[in-house]
């Protein structure tokens, strides 16, 4: 018999770690693993205020439940500056590179990401109809890899509150890019309520935003604005201001960052809030509790109404006591 020495002891010892190791000591490869960092791809069409809010939402919901950004999560910014082909091209980066998920907001963007995109969890947000977009087949079951947040408005009630401003209003200005999904959408459902009102949209189309100040000037005798949550004409939104400064017209918003900006009055989304959903939504699938074909798009859960005193100054108009009196966030 051979003599077993400590030295073969030693080795016969090693040799076992390294096997354990190799058949299941490794850590495990899933998002949630504890020491495990995480990337993020972020696709949006273009900066704006409220896109800006929801994505600085999502970050900052994402960090206050474990995953703290340059530590637990690495995110990889891309900006597709208002340019379809550059979001096709996006979507296959993201496709080649693969995050573990994608975050991707507005409608644009979302659609491209969609096509491009079929085996990595894409959360969105800022798409106004999914459906209509063709970026899912069911509001209640997405299927697919992919669910996330709308931001359909209350048209109607965003309407209303012309006359509530402005209770002799009868010709309301509309920009909005013809291009955009999310916009026809809306001015589809806006041209069908505002005959209920007693108003009449005085509509041009835009295919960027170097065509917006034009096309408000356009748009004649008109007594307001009303500015759809529109990524093309966000982009321009000092314009409208400026130009409604001008003619003495209020401006309506279709979401809160618009009137912190200096629209007069909106009730609807708060996009940083809508952002902070959207986290919540990433987290339960980076943390393996749910899957995204199989949770329902959400719409934002509180609406809130908005109201800049200042732009009321600008525009001159005197605001009824009665919407001071239910607003729930004054802009002084």
């Amino acid at each position: 018999m051979k003599k077993i020495t400590k030295r073969s002891i030693l080795c016969f010892s090693l040799a076992a770690m390294c096997l354990v190791s190799a058949c299941g000591g490794e850590e495990p490869s899933d998002a949630s693993s504890a020491n495990e960092s995480v990337r993020i791809g972020v696709s949006q069409i273009v900066e704006h205020p409220a896109l800006d809010a929801a994505k600085q939402g999502f970050i900052d919901y994402l960090n206050e439940n474990g995953y703290e950004e340059g530590s637990k999560v690495t995110y990889d910014f891309q900006n597709a500056q208002g340019d379809m082909n550059t979001s096709i091209a996006i979507g296959q980066k993201f496709s080649s590179d693969q995050p573990n998920l994608i975050f991707s907001i507005a409608t644009p963007t979302t659609q491209a990401i969609a096509q491009t995109v079929k085996d990595i969890p894409i959360i969105f947000t800022a798409v106004t109809d999914p459906v209509s977009a063709k970026i899912v087949s069911d509001l209640a079951k997405p299927g697919g890899n992919i669910t996330g947040t709308s931001d359909m408005n209350p048209i109607k009630e965003q309407l209303s509150l012309i006359k509530q401003v402005k209770p002799n209003a009868k010709k309301v200005g509309v920009l909005y890019n013809s291009g955009e999904s999310n916009s026809v959408v809306q001015m589809e459902l806006a041209k069908r309520i505002a005959p209920e009102l007693g108003l009449e949209l005085v509509e041009r189309a835009i295919t960027n935003s170097s065509e917006v100040k034009q096309a408000a000037e356009s748009l004649g005798e008109i007594d307001a604005f009303y500015i759809t949550t529109d990524n093309t004409v966000y982009s321009a939104l000092d314009t409208i201001f400026m130009v409604a400064e001008n003619n003495q017209l209020p401006v309506v918003a279709g979401e809160s960052e618009a009137v912190k900006k200096g629209a007069l009055i909106t009730f609807g989304i708060d996009y940083y809030e809508l952002g902070r959903q959207t986290g919540e939504m990433a987290l339960k699938v980076l943390n393996g509790e749910a899957k995204p074909e199989m949770m329902p798009i959400e719409t934002q859960k509180n609406l809130k109404l908005y109201v800049n005193k200042k732009a009321a100054d600008r525009f001159g108009i005197k605001l009824p006591q009665e919407l001071l009196d239910r607003a729930d966030e004054i802009i002084e």
